[in-house]
């Protein structure tokens, strides 16, 4: 049998990269899912992908900086599956700025739907789990979550609050029989680091092309010189997701990185 057969699972941001990968192992795993994001449409091809897994799915949507909508997300999913075992609060956005060039308002974008939508879904996500004395709540940081990188300092400010945020919880409900964990990941091929808005091409050096930043940063930056998969951090969701001595860890999936 499945690790996770019959469980329900959360997963917000889930239409591309990261969370679609955890999505898909978790639905791998046995568990039926619950897939939000900022829209239904695009949560499509995340959706047909799970369908093939043969579990139950629905999709629905969420501004995770606004609590009447994640509360309202969150029962609904209760009420739709019956309960709500596994929670990952993964959606997140990248903000590429020097503190100098940087605004309030680009510091609050990433601060708010980073760290502010962590603390809004978790709080939900507990209205459901501590009346059934059982859940696992994984929240995604980031290896700059664990230490900082030019040029990107509020969404590492956002990451290590999530760090911070995630060990305090996990105390607050230890007795609770609910696990809070941090899932870290390193350097990931996702729009966070490919395409024309990503890491690769911001930290491109003079007359190299968005691709050969890309190659270079995972040989300089990544012991193992590969870059991590949506999959990976897939298989770390897993775990957590039934491990339940294990919490308020912080655990990162980088390749080497922070060594």
């Amino acid at each position: 049998m499945n690790s996770l057969q019959g469980k329900v699972a959360l997963v917000t941001g889930a239409s591309r990269g990261i969370g679609q990968g955890i999505a898909l192992s978790l639905a791998k795993a046995g568990a039926d899912i619950a897939l939000a994001d900022i829209g239904l449409d695009v949560l499509e091809e995340t959706k047909v992908l799970i369908e093939k897994e043969g579990v139950k799915v629905k999709t629905y949507q969420v501004d995770v900086t606004n609590y009447d909508t994640v509360k309202t997300m969150v029962q609904a999913v209760a009420a739709d599956f019956g309960t709500l075992d596994v929670a990952v609060n993964n959606a997140g956005v990248l903000g590429i700025h020097k503190v100098i060039d940087m605004t309030g308002e680009d510091w609050d974008r990433i601060m708010n739907v980073n760290a502010k939508g962590v603390f809004l879904c978790s709080k939900a996500e507990l209205e459901v789990m501590l009346p059934n004395k059982s859940g696992s709540i994984i929240n995604i940081s980031s290896i700059l979550g664990k230490t900082g990188m030019s040029d990107v300092s509020a969404y590492s400010a956002s990451k290590f609050a999530v760090v911070g945020f995630t060990n305090s919880l996990a105390k607050e409900v230890a007795k609770e029989g609910i696990t809070v964990n941090a899932l870290c990941p390193g350097i990931v091929g996702t729009g966070m680091w490919r395409g024309d808005k990503g890491l690769a091409k911001a930290f491109a050096k003079d007359g190299e092309t968005e691709e050969q930043s890309w190659e270079r940063n995972q040989e300089s930056l990544l012991p193992q010189g590969e870059a991590q998969t949506p999959e990976d951090m897939g298989q770390l969701a897993v775990y957590l997701a039934s491990a339940v001595h294990v919490t308020g860890q912080a655990i990162s999936v980088d390749g080497g990185f922070g060594m």
